[in-house]
């Protein structure tokens, strides 16, 4: 099962995780999150994020995922990528994160892009599209 670490600013991944939790009406394993706070040290914030890599990779690899690209979460996730065995997509919201629990025994690159087609997909008009 791939792992999966959010890494995020403040408190935004764990209201995500809670709302996974809320939705799936369970905690699914192998996934964490980290925040951080605009007074965090990217320098600081690293070994940490690393820490929360190897405890979620339950040996298929780790999708980490992140908020706004270029943004300090995103700055330190970028960091962590090892092609093939942790990939990472930012963006993330509650859409993304429910299709990539949907897909972690599909292989990571296939976890990453339906995550992404998954926040993509559910972006919607709601007065046009329906």
């Amino acid at each position: 099962m791939i792992g999966i670490l959010l890494v995020t600013h403040g408190t935004l991944g764990e209201a995500l995780l809670q709302n996974v939790c809320h939705v799936l009406n369970k905690r699914p394993p192998l996934l964490m999150q980290l925040g951080v706070a605009a007074q965090d040290d990217p320098l600081d914030i690293l070994p940490l994020a690393r820490r929360c890599v190897q405890q979620v990779d339950g040996g298929a690899g780790v999708l980490v995922m992140t908020d706004i690209f270029g943004a300090t979460p995103a700055n330190v996730a970028m960091k962590l990528l090892e092609p093939g065995k942790v990939e990472g997509v930012s963006g993330v919201s509650l859409p993304m994160l429910l299709r990539a629990l949907t897909y972690r025994e599909k292989g990571l690159e296939t976890m990453a892009a339906k995550a992404i087609s998954g926040a993509r997909d559910s972006a919607l008009n709601m007065q046009k599209d329906f």
